[in-house]
């Protein structure tokens, strides 16, 4: 069997090899296409504009036309003070933007929208919009918390157990029984005191957590979050409800001085399981926010609102500038900011395509008509060889090396000889130049199938064995890697940008991921399994997966819904695909985390 993989692993490489000489020849003959049109273009263009010099064309992005012109803004009535600082500092770097800011009156959205291009709304006036604004973008969001003082003598008990939603219920309904021993059952008639803003909007999602009536909901109500926050350090057995940003240092980002978030029984099981374990820092907070793990009721978006995409190159400009400088408004006003991948997607969304602005003329027709029958010529072959060259390479890399297989045991998994491998399920291999080249094994890949994105470091810097050195991520899931030496990262495989999923068709020929100056390679080999033992230990493996699958989706049969094990217990390929991101964090700590 060994011999066969080997053989496999050479043919791979030689395909490979002809797939790259195809590509550098076709590269070439593209190249000269390009020099011919390019010198053709340029005689051309010359020429037409040496005969018609009157001619006057300018190409202009939306991004550089300028700004000058009125904004009309609709806000809803919590959003106002953002809004007004908003316009109020872009008007600072753009004193020739005049923009009206007016504020959702009256009971019905609908009621204000006449004559009014751009709204910001929050969740609760985004659902009465009805579909009369076609076009929206997120460009905030806000998350409402419990909080609790970090010297309440139950907190330990609370972290292990949390608080469900009907818990909380309990003690809006019960103002006369109000106490510790309500909810913890423990016989503490302690009192518990709850802080209320005095926020319509605020007191609707927790009311729609709770589900239970907003009128009827009773609490000590107070006028801003600064004292609901200074409430609880005060007192060791008072809970509040706020804005998560209110409860953060400005400076530091951690939560500021004797303040928790009271963690959430989301599932309502009476515990905090180790996938909605979020509530030990703000980074791991906002992220388990992101991935679905925080009540929905608690969490509020901020939309940008209009009836269509925005054309006017205003309110192009007004938006591209709240998301990326007037993001540091949304904190000052108690709200969250995008991650950058939001921001560059929203970027990305509000891109307009180039506006041609020419004088008329019939040179300037005849030149146009020319420069694109000119482009088009080129554009095509230059389709023709790309089409070629991939459908050679799609065809080579379909006959050989990803492949899903109905089952995934130990003889799915490929192993070449030489290769070392660590408990992490990477491998090191060191090249005659002394450099070592690491990867993710054939056994990580099968699990999670094929991956959408990672996350890389960067040359220069230094990795220790068994630290974190990777992330893989597929559509948002992701997982951590692990060192499996020490030393220096050499460079990084660049290929993997644009060609990742040869991490799953090849991991260990292009696949590779970094190429590190080993610092201690003859002692921490010492501890890696090379290749002749790596198949026995990889059973062990598949039955911890099996037991990993087995304990988890009886204890979570929800999130484990698509789990399939073929007849015998046998694994299904690329078990993890289909199965949501709680499952792939299981699958962290509880598998890949356990050989630390």
């Amino acid at each position: 069997m060994n011999g066969k993989k080997k053989r496999n692993e050479k043919s791979v490489e030689k395909e490979i090899q002809d797939v790259s000489k195809q590509a550098c020849l076709n590269s070439t003959v593209m190249k000269k296409i390009i020099l011919l049109f390019s010198v053709l273009f340029i005689l051309v263009s010359s020429n037409l504009s040496y005969c018609d010099n009157s001619t006057n064309e300018i190409t202009v992005s939306s991004g550089d036309l300028s700004t000058e012109g009125t904004i009309t803004i609709l806000s809803a009535p919590d959003l106002q003070n953002l809004t007004h600082m908003w316009v109020s500092e872009y008007n600072g770097i753009n004193p020739d933007l005049k923009a009206k800011v007016s504020q959702i009156t009256g009971n019905s959205i609908t009621d204000n929208i006449a004559g009014v291009n751009l709204k910001f709304v929050s969740d609760e006036y985004f659902t009465k919009l009805n579909n009369k604004s076609s076009w929206n973008m997120v460009v905030g969001r806000d998350a409402i918390v419990p909080i609790i003082n970090l010297k309440n003598p139950f907190l330990n008990e609370i972290n292990i157990r949390g608080l469900s939603a009907d818990e909380f219920a309990l003690l809006f309904n019960n103002s006369d029984l109000r106490n510790w021993g309500l909810i913890l059952s423990n016989g503490q008639n302690i009192p518990v005191k709850i802080y209320m803003l005095n926020d319509a909007s605020v007191q609707a999602h927790v009311a729609a957590f709770l589900n239970v009536n907003q009128l009827s909901m009773t609490g000590i109500i107070v006028e801003s979050e600064q004292t609901i926050k200074e409430a609880v350090q005060k007192d060791p057995y008072a809970i509040g409800f706020c804005r998560v940003i209110n409860i953060l240092d400005p400076i530091t980002k951690n939560f500021v001085t004797d303040i928790r978030i009271l963690p959430v029984d989301k599932n309502r099981n009476g515990r905090i399981d180790y996938f909605e374990k979020i509530f030990n820092s703000p980074d791991n907070f906002l992220r388990g926010v992101w991935i679905g793990k925080y009540p929905q009721a608690l969490c509020r978006n901020i939309y940008a609102v209009s009836k269509g995409k925005p054309e006017n190159t205003s309110e192009i400009a007004f938006l591209k500038w709240i998301l990326t400088d007037g993001q540091q408004f949304l904190v000052s006003n108690g709200y969250s900011g995008l991650v950058s991948s939001e921001q560059l997607s929203n970027l990305a969304g509000l891109q307009s395509n180039e506006i041609y602005i020419a004088s008329s003329g019939g040179s300037s027709i005849i030149r146009i008509v020319i420069i694109l029958l000119i482009v088009l010529v080129m554009a095509g072959l230059t389709l023709s060889i790309v089409f070629h060259y991939r459908k050679h390479k799609n065809e080579i890399i379909q006959n050989i090396t990803y492949k899903s297989h109905p089952v995934f045991d130990e003889n799915s998994i490929i192993a070449p000889g030489g290769i070392y491998f660590d408990k992490s399920h990477t491998w090191a291999f060191m090249e005659q130049n002394g450099i070592v080249k690491i990867g993710i094994d054939d056994f990580l890949q099968h699990i999670t199938g094929p991956l959408t994105r990672i996350t890389m470091k960067n040359p220069g810097e230094k990795i220790i064995k068994g630290e974190k050195i990777l992330t893989i991520i597929q559509n948002g899931k992701q997982l951590n890697i692990y060192a499996p030496i020490s030393g220096l990262i050499h460079s990084q495989n660049k290929f993997l940008i644009n060609h990742l999923s040869v991490i799953n068709s090849s991991p260990y020929t292009d696949g590779w991921v970094y190429m590190i100056e080993p610092a201690n390679w003859l002692r921490e080999t010492q501890f890696l399994i090379m290749a002749e033992k790596y198949i026995p230990w990889l059973k062990n493996e598949f039955s911890r997966l099996k037991d990993f699958f087995a304990v988890s989706a009886s204890a979570n049969r929800m999130e484990y819904a698509h789990v399939v094990l073929q007849d015998g217990g046998v694994l299904k390929d690329n078990v993890l695909m289909n199965l949501g991101p709680k499952v792939w964090e299981d699958f962290q700590t509880n598998f890949m985390d356990t050989f630390k």
